[in-house]
């Protein structure tokens, strides 16, 4: 019952999730009902339940009949997903719990974000960088001598593992990947030390090149006619490998360097 209710919970808390993903930098506050994109309608308590209105409107507004994106379940199924799986992982911790879907949720808006924008926003990965220095008093509640001993270990993982794509920024100019990369990789590198962090990056690289590969590969198939085609040239945003890396190694203690 408790996983079932940490689920519900991550659905709730993803439904806000979408309305700061697509009003952020618009000028709109976070404040004030939901409407229809396409006719402006206002709506109602039943269209906005999680997941069940999309499923029960069959993806489309109940006044104009316009196609609902599936974003919007796909960001509330992701964050019960990643709440209940952090739930899972810290059960009992709950300072450990809260502090870790607070890291959810900034990391599911940056992946979206950076999906459908191509750009990482500051503000958001700041934070994460700042709850990367805070938790070990986050997490300890107290300071002391091994606290500062231990801040100072996640303060080196982070620019450990930010310097690979710091070099590889500065090398190329941003041509290849932009500095809110590095900024992301030094909140890994904070919150999961020097060795996990490469770890993280060093899967967020594997899994970057296998799906581009596909990718590529997919469109010259020609089974995929609608959209974009992907050559060896294509943009594709680094940021949510680096983000699954990151939940790969924290959720399930991954270290690949240790097949090195």
């Amino acid at each position: 019952m408790m996983f079932l209710f940490v689920f519900l919970l991550g659905l709730i808390i993803g439904s806000f999730l979408n309305v700061v993903i697509l009003r952020y930098q618009t000028g709109r506050t976070l404040y004030g009902r939901s409407g229809c994109l396409s006719c402006g309608k206002k709506l109602n308590w039943s269209e906005l339940l999680p997941v069940i209105s999309f499923l029960w409107q069959k993806g489309r507004c109940r006044s104009c009949q316009s196609k609902i994106s599936w974003q919007y379940s796909l960001v509330e199924l992701l964050t019960g997903l990643f709440f209940t799986l952090v739930y899972w992982h810290s059960v009992g911790q709950w300072p450990e719990v809260i502090f870790y879907w607070l890291i959810a949720a900034l990391l599911i808006i940056i992946t979206v974000y950076d999906f459908k924008h191509q750009i990482i926003p500051d503000k958001f990965v700041f934070i994460f960088v700042l709850l990367g220095l805070l938790r070990p008093l986050v997490l300890f509640n107290e300071l002391n001598e091994q606290i500062l001993a231990n801040l100072g270990w996640l303060v080196l993982g982070g620019l450990v593992t930010a310097l690979p794509l710091f070099i590889l920024w500065a090398i190329s100019m941003g041509r290849w990947l932009g500095f809110g990369d590095v900024k992301l990789a030094l909140g890994v590198g904070l919150l999961l030390g020097w060795q996990l962090g490469l770890s993280a990056l060093t899967l967020a690289f594997w899994l970057g090149a296998l799906i581009g590969l596909f990718l590529i590969a997919w469109g010259k198939t020609q089974l995929w006619r609608k959209g974009k085609s992907y050559t060896m040239k294509s943009e594709v945003p680094f940021a949510p490998f680096l983000i699954l890396g990151f939940w790969l190694v924290f959720l399930f203690s991954i270290n690949v360097l240790t097949f090195f």
